[in-house]
């Protein structure tokens, strides 16, 4: 058995999950039990980080993947992330990778740059 602790809702259900076989215990939502079934066969994770660009005065850009990835892909994500220098000017939600590191995921923009 393998304790995860959910952290889909509010509620932070302790579970208990069988590895093999994927019977659980003490979730108070469905949804609790979905997480901990990923949790134990493909866990995943939002992956948040900075780019580099090209502007003096906005030297990095802040960005996160547009959807959680594959926690045995985050390392190909950020090898991905460290290779991108912005050139234009970009706004929240805007796509700097798209399907970066064949995760499926899109790398997005969560600040806006601009000219001064």
């Amino acid at each position: 058995m393998k304790r995860v602790s959910c952290i889909i809702c509010p509620n932070s259900c302790t579970i208990e999950i069988d590895e093999k076989t994927l019977v659980a215990s003490g979730n108070k939502c469905p949804r609790g039990l979905e997480y901990a079934k990923q949790e134990i066969t493909n866990p995943q994770r939002s992956v948040t980080s900075t780019v580099k660009t090209s502007f003096k005065h906005f030297p990095v850009l802040p960005c996160r993947t547009s959807k959680p990835v594959s926690k045995s892909k985050i390392m190909d994500v950020m090898k991905a992330i460290n290779e991108v220098t912005v050139n234009t000017y970009l706004k929240v939600g805007d796509v700097i990778v798209s399907n970066i590191a064949n995760t499926g995921a899109d790398l997005i923009a969560t600040a806006n740059i601009s000219e001064k």
